[in-house]
């Protein structure tokens, strides 16, 4: 554990992944019929292009369109992604990632097929959910990674995951000091309650003072005004909604607010 292999991976320390969030894909509910795969892929490509050109440290690629997610996702998703990924593949230029949501067994499966750098998922814990009973089997996932020849791919734990309660009453603390025992993270992800909200800095302090050898990542809400304040507390961040167009969660990514933000935390980690 620790954190010097931060740099390694991500290419700095305190660390920004931007999210790729991919449209709606077959299968999915909201799949939009009238136009093709290759619209989504475009689309894709358009925002790897605008994190890239704004100066990103690294892009996590996600299913974020495919609401109501699934826990055990249709084979149809990780094959789709698999697709898109393998054609944008050479355009990619920085450290990326993968994000199935929320099946962590498909992740896994998906990050070796695209040779994925790390993962986020939800690995451990048993929470209700807007999806449901969420439950999870940490040691399959991890025999599964390395298994399939993936040991070298980080494990990105997001706890207390958005739209859930953790079965139990345990607080994050407690939680996250017997994650770290248990399963050995490489990263804790700590969110607010759905995406785009932001984490509360107590929150974050609370958890980083729990596991002061883990790097601990703010996983939602993190945006020009309060990045800042948060890299002081947290090992790096996931930013999502931020880069959008107008902060609307479902609109494309805009390099211009990538490029800002991105030369605020140069500013701030020099």
């Amino acid at each position: 554990m620790g954190k010097e292999w931060l740099k390694d991976v991500y290419g700095t320390y305190k660390p920004i992944v931007g999210m790729c969030h991919l449209d709606a894909l077959p299968g999915d509910p909201r799949y939009d019929g009238e136009h093709s795969l290759d619209w989504v892929i475009e689309r894709v490509r358009y925002n790897l292009k605008a994190l890239q050109d704004g100066g990103i440290d690294a892009i996590m690629f996600s299913n974020e369109f495919s609401l109501p997610y699934l826990t055990k996702v249709h084979s149809i998703t990780p094959i789709t992604m698999a697709r898109i990924i393998g054609e944008i593949k050479q355009d990619i230029n920085v450290p990326y990632g993968v994000n199935v949501l929320w099946d962590p067994e498909a992740t896994i499966e998906l990050a070796v097929a695209v040779q994925a750098s790390f993962v986020r998922e939800v690995f451990t814990g048993v929470y209700g959910s807007d999806f449901g009973l969420w439950d999870t089997n940490c040691g399959e996932v991890v025999r599964s990674r390395n298994a399939l020849g993936g040991k070298d791919i980080r494990l990105m734990f997001n706890i207390f995951p958005e739209a859930s309660t953790y079965l139990g009453g345990r607080d994050i603390a407690d939680v996250a000091k017997t994650t770290v025992f248990n399963a050995h993270p490489d990263v804790l992800c700590v969110s607010g309650r759905t995406a785009g909200a932001e984490t509360s800095p107590r929150l974050l302090q609370e958890v980083v003072s729990m596991v002061p050898d883990v790097p601990v990542f703010s996983n939602t809400g993190v945006n020009e005004r309060n990045v800042v304040e948060q890299l002081k507390i947290a090992d790096g961040a996931v930013i999502g909604t931020a880069f959008k167009k107008n902060d609307d969660f479902f609109e494309l990514v805009d390099s211009a607010k990538v490029s800002r933000f991105m030369q605020k935390v140069r500013s701030f980690r020099a």
